[in-house]
């Protein structure tokens, strides 16, 4: 079953207006939900919206509030919030094209499959997918979506476009914050070699069906062995520790050699404060 559009509008480009549909390109999973149980009655948590001293309110009294200092607040109707003028909340206007590897990777947040509104707009739509794809580039625009406004990437995909919301630049931590202890040595040479061999020898097309969510199978199998201990403490096998090498060069080079010989005796790893090659 095709999934409901999540946004309406029209993508512009200059004069060009092309009317389209967002859909989530993803859905979730096999996952495990949860519920909080009051242990001696065995029965659900549940929760209630209340107001220091005065107790339990009304969905219907509740309002939006913004702090603007501390303990003060100024309310909005939702008349008022929806009556905020933006015109990207229906025209997603293409202001500028990039090159897709000038984009790092962290700034992509969550992709939408792009299809055309009606047979209409299908031509003006099929030149602008050829033209992103002979040229290379990805749009980038704004539009209103789901309550806030986002910066989203135009590119093609197969037959049609996936858009792609972005986070903005003060939603990215700086990657030097956390590499700057990291050293400038470079490694021995033989290290490398065998690194890219091992890499070489593990490469092959990309298949999502290939992973699979080991924590879910893991859950669900704990839920079957309590059902069958009828509610008595299930203890979970424990895994083998992984064994910790001595810290230098030599450990290191024994476990590449040993991975890229496909051996099966035990791993071992270098220490994160290991020598430098030349040290």
């Amino acid at each position: 079953m095709v999934a409901r559009a999540v946004w309406k509008g029209q993508i512009r480009l200059a004069l060009v207006s092309i009317p389209v549909e967002f859909y989530p390109a993803t859905k979730s999973g096999a996952s495990i939900s949860f519920r909080q149980i009051h242990e001696p009655s065995g029965k659900p948590i549940k929760y209630e919206k209340v107001v220091p001293g005065i107790g339990p309110v009304d969905t219907d009294e509740i309002l939006k509030g913004y702090e603007y200092e501390k303990g003060s607040y100024v309310l909005l109707e939702p008349e008022e919030i929806d009556a905020v003028k933006l015109e990207s909340k229906k025209t997603l206007e293409l202001t500028q094209f990039v090159e897709a590897h000038e984009i790092p990777v962290l700034y992509f947040e969550k992709p939408y499959y792009v299809a055309p509104a009606d047979e209409l707009a299908e031509e003006a739509y099929v030149v602008l997918r050829d033209a992103l794809r002979k040229s290379g580039k990805v749009a980038l625009g704004q539009l209103a979506m789901r309550g806030r406004e986002t910066v989203v990437s135009i590119k093609p995909c197969g037959r049609g476009l996936i858009a792609e919301t972005l986070r903005y630049a003060d939603e990215v931590r700086k990657a030097e914050t956390y590499f700057a202890a990291i050293g400038e040595h470079e490694p021995e040479e033989e290290l490398l070699d065998l690194a890219e061999t091992l890499i070489d020898k593990k490469t092959a097309p990309f298949d999502a069906k290939n992973f699979e969510d080991r924590y879910v199978e893991a859950v669900k199998d704990l839920i079957e062995k309590k059902l069958k201990a009828k509610g008595g403490k299930v203890t979970p096998e424990e895994e083998e520790a992984p064994t910790t090498g001595k810290g230098n060069v030599v450990d290191l080079m024994a476990a590449l050699k040993e991975s890229v010989e496909g051996g099966k005796g035990k791993r071992t790893r270098s220490s994160p404060k290991k020598k430098a090659a030349n040290g």
